[in-house]
């Protein structure tokens, strides 16, 4: 393979995005026609928030680091967890293993040799308690990556949290809970579309009184990037969820200044760091303008959009993982630059395996560098004013309402799912990266360009192969010691509840309490609301 340094593949390479946009060789005043820095860009903390949702940004507080962590039993995350936190993370971050997150228990047959390794299993309320045992969740918000059983599992948290004295109204995190995602690329669903968002609004409905500092739904575009989407395409599919909840959450005659400043968003930092500033940037005006000009929001709170970025998964790799330091250094930077509210910066080792403590230590310390000693918190909105930020900013503004438009000409967000829009959508960006790639057009170091034989190995955490037995072995304690009778008759309010129509959440809390299972609590709902198999035209 011809070297890069070589002029003939420097000549070649295409001055584009990393999702495709042109380049131009250098950004003026001509690249802003009529542009309004009252209108467009205004002051951090103010609408439409272009700058930052905050004054004062990271001058008056830091983003959260939240390092994303969960593998095996509950009592293996629980230790990770106070790792983390002795080592300096602010907030928990939750990985589920495959069966908790397609609402599988660890018994069933299916779920052989899955348990454990991809997140922390978690069947019943039991689990929840020895996961966040010792922790003193009035100190530590927590967030929980998971959707399609969401509403189960923030029922068996809050159950915990009762069983330990805590306060609800106390509690500080968020649950992702944003089912749609699943629907355009990540796959982990169970109920058809209509009824899974059913379920994500009598979230909504029951924490905004209850839970009232929880971030009900985590509107996530990091999982739409991860499957291949364009950074403008993750924008748009992500802030048109939004809109659709926003919309059933309105349906329900539920107050939109109440619930949405609950509503947080997550978002993916890839490798082009203009482009993901830009991307930020569009996201919080857009925001803005929809809550107070389509729904009618009166309140600040209610039209800011805060986001949690995480690094990109899809950009490390498995060759040289030493230098996926270095890509995540920079995305971390895309982040800070564009406003995060709270961080995850992947281990340069999970390509290979569950991150070890000393990748994740890494990880950690890439944030508290770029923090403590870059100077990236000294100003805010540093890039703010920039001829080339600005006009991409615009841009990808302009091609986020394109994208709207589509989606309503699909029918609206329902339609435009059952009939595979956003997938095809999706597929076809990953194909073109992926001949840009093929063509050395986009190079990775390692990969197309740069490589290196003889490569040693680096040393990656090896898997207890006791997980999946031991938590076994609790499952079975568990329900040998509840009450069948009581389980019976949870789920069968539960099922009961589901067939009215009505919020389901108050007979969750009562299954979790006599411990019911994630497994069991689906199966009830399934009975009412079916199961999704998608088209085979996807």
């Amino acid at each position: 393979m011809q070297s890069v340094n070589d002029e003939p593949i420097a000549e070649k390479l295409v001055r584009t995005t990393l999702s495709g946009a042109s380049i131009k060789p250098l950004y003026t005043p001509a690249d802003l026609p009529s542009f309004s820095p009252e209108a467009e860009l205004g002051q951090p903390g103010q609408f439409p928030y272009t700058r930052g949702i905050h004054a004062s940004m990271y001058r008056g507080r830091l983003w959260t680091m939240r390092q994303f962590a969960g593998f095996g039993r509950p009592r293996d995350t629980n230790a990770r967890f106070r790792f983390l936190l002795d080592q300096g993370q602010t907030g928990l971050s939750t990985a589920f293993d495959l069966p908790t997150l397609m609402g599988l228990d660890s018994d069933d047959p299916r779920c052989c040799g899955e348990v454990g390794r991809l997140g922390v299993a978690v069947d019943t309320v039991d689990d929840m308690l020895a996961l966040f045992d010792g922790i003193d969740l009035h100190q530590v918000s927590v967030s929980m990556t998971i959707n399609a059983p969401a509403i189960v599992v923030m029922a068996f948290y809050l159950s915990a949290a009762r069983q330990r004295g805590w306060d609800w109204k106390a509690l500080r995190g968020t649950i992702q809970n944003d089912i749609l995602k699943e629907f355009h690329a990540q796959n982990e669903f169970v109920f058809p579309p209509e009824p899974s968002v059913r379920l994500v609004v009598d979230l909504i409905e029951f924490c905004t009184p209850h839970v009232p500092l929880w971030n009900t739904v985590s509107i996530s575009g990091y999982h739409i990037r991860e499957a291949g989407s364009t950074a403008a395409q993750e924008l748009a599919f992500t802030l048109a969820d939004g809109h659709h909840y926003v919309r059933q959450c309105l349906a329900r005659d539920l107050h939109v200044d109440a619930f949405a400043p609950r509503l947080s968003f997550f978002f993916n930092a890839h490798n082009d760091l203009f482009e993901e500033v830009a991307k930020y940037r569009a996201a919080r005006a857009l925001w803005a303008a929809t809550m107070r000009d389509e729904f009618g929001a009166k309140t600040e709170a209610a039209w800011k959009l805060r986001f949690h970025a995480q690094t990109a998964g899809c950009a490390l790799q498995a060759v040289q993982p030493e230098v996926n330091l270095v890509r995540v250094g920079y995305q971390a930077l895309a982040a800070a630059l564009g406003g995060c509210q709270s961080l995850h910066t992947n281990s340069m080792d999970e390509t290979l395996a569950l991150p070890s403590e000393h990748a994740v230590t890494l990880a950690l310390r890439t944030q508290q560098v770029l923090a403590h000693e870059t100077g990236v918190t000294n100003t805010v909105d540093p890039l703010g004013g920039s001829y080339f930020i600005e006009s991409f900013t615009r841009q990808m503004k302009q091609d986020a309402r394109a994208y709207f438009t589509e989606i309503a000409d699909q029918g609206g967000m329902i339609a435009a799912v059952e009939n595979g829009y956003f997938r095809r959508k999706i597929s076809d960006a990953a194909f073109a990266y992926q001949l840009a790639i093929d063509a050395q057009e986009k190079l990775i170091v390692g990969v197309n360009a740069f490589q290196q034989a003889n490569e040693e190995p680096i040393s990656v955490m090896p898997f207890d192969e006791s997980t999946e037995d031991d938590q076994l072995a609790s499952l079975r304690t568990v329900k040998e010691q509840r009450s069948g009778d009581e389980v019976r008759r949870t789920l069968t309010q539960l099922k009961q509840t589901a067939e009215t129509g009505n919020n389901v959440f108050a007979a969750l809390l009562q299954a979790s309490d006599a411990r019911a299972t994630v497994q069991e609590c689906m199966d009830a709902m399934a009975e009412v609301y079916g199961r999704f198999r998608p088209a085979a035209a996807w």
